[in-house]
């Protein structure tokens, strides 16, 4: 039975040491937090960092020995190893890129390497723990880099990657100068997942954009497989806040906790008075000064609410050493100082301020109790908070500000929605929370737990795997078409062993590779040599069949002993004769066609036209790869119309867009040859769209290669031109 493996930065449980001992504590973080119970529930292993770093290999041995017992192994970091690659890499330089503070973003290149290192070093805990087929559930930005390491090392094992962050715009992430290394480490699992579309869709557009891998809806196609994208907003354990709820709520008064019984003496103080509650890490992240800005101009706008409103502060001290964070308290200590001065009195504090951590038990106290949650984060992967304040609220008399910034905003519609750096919009939307209607309140409060309840930790870490599950059985039906060494032998035996034989190459993407400059992809010696000695094999015809103009074609294969057959089928040179038309064709529709394809040009930089004997192309390899995108959906439909009840048709190959005489393709030109030279065995290689009309023309018992992994009629695939190179060269054998 395949084992579940969790790897993350942090471990669910960190060790603490002193002079005697060494004790397991609960780590804090929604990660931790929230996968612990599923991890105990699957039986599964978790990889990660245990928050020491032992100084014997005794002390080592007996942290793993303690950490066993709770299902999780430790990877050990060193000091510097900390210093560069967690508060450097991960969080000096990716955190604040991914939550758009470039200015804060640092670019090291110590830090890298250190980042490097930790990742291969967690990949190869990993390794040494994973058996066959195990699945792999890697988590978040700091360990983007294991699952390329994984699969390059461990290709059998079954991974997925979930980012507990915001994934940046393409505008953000393109300059960052190992840019493609993170992608492509990403890009080595099976199945990644997001909190949000928004997240997903900027993945995909920086995978576009930067690395020009094709992206077909949520599917990445690499040369020898595809990555599946999806999204998967994290939740709560619902039922764990829901029921020690319920029991804070029951609790008579002298047996709650000192916080709890402070809170009720300054709600019975005075009739209707209100608590906010805010609750945070100390990160420039989280939007707190402008937050404390709000609710002093929410004091200032309604000053009947003064004495009568406090706002409860926890903020987790986070990274004290660092500066900005130094910087950042020191604001946030001057404005509740501020605000308190300017507004409190004797018996009234307006900001109740705590900096510091909080038990669990105390938190879901200030959850029972606060009437508004204020979370207005200036960027936020999800914010478990604004769900885990929701899911406390048992008596349903609760409301939530949330900034629309937080991935969690796109779950909890019902939440009052605010931009965080709109201060009059907050501090409306604090009066709007202070004053709904219970029924408002109640109405709000249960359709989010509804939801949220439906869709917890639980079923958000099943569906991940579920998904992953599903994308691993697509893989394997497809790889059962992807051409072994043994179905290798298989065929050549088949094609060497017939009486006749034809071989059909395509060209471009086939037998040699793209480049932006279709000029540029002449045949280079290898290739020469390798079609030299397969034309002269004894009863076998060798077929060029391409899209390339007829010139271009004479040019590089003119004096060669192959068959050429030309702009998809339009031209056809057969052994010791000239260039013949197939067909007679009409060329006067290109003069209507011709000055819509001249606009597509100026208004697509890096586009151009080539002119065929029958058809019109206009590619755009060379242009930007979003910007082409969507030209070309603009010029299919543009041209649809245009041809409408005319002869013509419209080829789509890879980054080209082809106008052409309806019939005429490179199915009908292998039909029309094969009738004239039949043969016993056939053997057809093929990359794009085009190549189809070929696999479909070709009799039952041919057989057809794809070259890529897309859906085809092809029986079998190769990865790449190489691919096709070698199987080329096993023939010759």
């Amino acid at each position: 039975m395949n084992r579940l493996i969790i790897t993350s930065n942090r471990l669910p449980v960190s060790i603490e040491k002193s002079e005697k001992s060494l004790t397991l504590t609960p780590s804090a973080g929604g990660l931790a937090t929230g996968l612990k119970s599923y991890h105990k529930e699957n039986d599964s292993v978790w990889i990660g960092w245990p928050g020491v770093t032992p100084t014997t290999k005794k002390e080592a041995g007996e942290i793993t020995a303690l950490l066993e017992q709770e299902q999780c192994l430790p990877v050990f970091l060193s000091e510097e190893q900390i210093v560069n690659y967690y508060d450097g890499f991960s969080n000096a330089t990716l955190w604040p890129l991914f939550h758009y503070f470039g200015e804060f973003t640092e670019f090291n290149e110590t830090y890298w390497e250190s980042y490097y290192q930790v990742n291969l070093q967690f990949a190869e805990a990993i390794i040494a723990n994973a058996k066959e087929n195990d699945t792999v559930w890697v988590h978040d930005y700091q360990l983007l880099l294991v699952p390329n390491i994984l699969r390059e090392k461990r290709p059998d094992l079954r991974i997925g990657f979930f980012l507990h962050i915001p994934f940046p715009s393409y505008e953000l992430i393109r300059i960052l100068p190992w840019r493609e290394e993170i992608i492509e480490g990403m890009l080595g699992a099976d199945l990644l997942g997001f909190h949000t579309y928004d997240y997903a869709r900027h993945f995909i557009s920086s995978v576009k954009r930067l690395l020009g891998h094709d992206v077909e809806f949520n599917q990445i196609k690499l040369e020898n497989r595809q990555v599946y994208i999806d999204v998967f907003p994290m939740g709560i354990d619902y039922n764990k806040f829901e029921k020690l709820a319920l029991e804070v709520q029951s609790k008579p008064i002298q047996e709650r906790s000192k916080e709890h019984q402070d809170i009720d003496r300054f709600l019975m103080g005075k009739p209707d008075r209100k608590i906010i509650l805010s609750i945070d890490r100390l990160d420039y992240t989280k939007g707190i000064p402008e937050r404390l800005k709000a609710f002093r101009h929410f004091l200032n706008k309604y000053p009947g609410y003064r004495e009568q409103v406090s706002l409860i502060m926890l903020t987790v001290p986070s990274r004290t050493d660092v500066e900005q964070y130094q910087n950042l308290k020191n604001e946030v200590d001057i404005l509740v100082g501020n605000i308190n001065g300017e507004f409190g009195t004797l018996n009234w504090n307006p900001v109740i301020y705590f900096y510091r951590s909080m038990p669990f038990e105390n938190l879901i106290e200030l959850y029972s109790s606060a009437d508004v949650a204020l979370l207005t984060p200036l960027r936020d992967g999800m914010n478990l908070v604004a769900k885990e304040y929701i899911a406390s609220k048992v008596n349903h008399k609760g409301a939530l500000i949330l900034s629309e910034m937080a991935g969690a905003s796109r779950e909890l519609g019902e939440a009052i929605s605010v931009n965080p750096n709109n201060i009059p919009q907050t501090a409306e939307a604090i009066y709007k929370a202070l004053t709904q209607s219970d029924k408002e309140r109640e109405k709000a409060v249960l359709a989010m737990q509804k939801r949220i309840k439906r869709y917890d930790v639980h079923k958000w870490a099943s569906e991940f795997m579920t998904a992953l599950k599903s994308t691993i059985e697509k893989q394997l039906d497809h790889h059962a078409r992807k051409i072994s060494s043994k179905l290798r032998s298989e065929i050549l035996e088949d094609f060497r062993g017939s009486k006749s034989k034809t071989l059909f190459l395509d060209y471009d993407g086939t037998l040699q590779r793209f480049f932006d400059d279709p000029q540029a992809a002449s045949p280079d010696k290898e290739l020469y040599d390798l079609l030299d000695r397969i034309s002269k094999l004894e009863k076998t015809k060798l077929v060029l069949v391409s899209g390339r103009d007829r010139d271009t074609f004479d040019k590089w294969f003119g004096n060669r002993n192959y068959n050429l057959i030309a702009e998809h089928g339009a031209w056809e040179r057969k052994l010791g004769k000239g260039w013949a038309e197939r067909k007679a064709i009409n060329s006067e529709w290109k003069d209507s066609i011709l000055p819509v394809l001249e606009s597509f040009v100026d208004r697509t930089p890096g586009s151009f036209i080539e002119e065929k004997t029958y058809s019109l192309v206009w590619h755009y390899r060379k242009a930007d790869i979003e910007l082409g995108l969507v030209r070309a959906l603009e010029l299919l439909h543009t041209v649809s119309n245009l041809i409408l009840n005319q002869d013509l048709e419209i080829l789509e190959g890879k980054k080209v867009i082809e106008i052409k005489v309806t019939g005429i393709n490179k199915g009908t030109a292998a039909a029309e040859f094969l009738a004239t030279s039949p043969s016993d065995s056939i053997l057809a290689f093929g990359d794009d769209w085009t190549d189809e009309f070929l696999f479909k023309e070709l009799p039952a018992n041919a057989h057809t290669v794809k070259v890529g992994s897309e859906n085809s009629v092809a029986k079998y695939y190769v990865n790449n031109y190489k691919d096709v190179r070698h199987f080329l060269k096993e023939l010759l054998k």
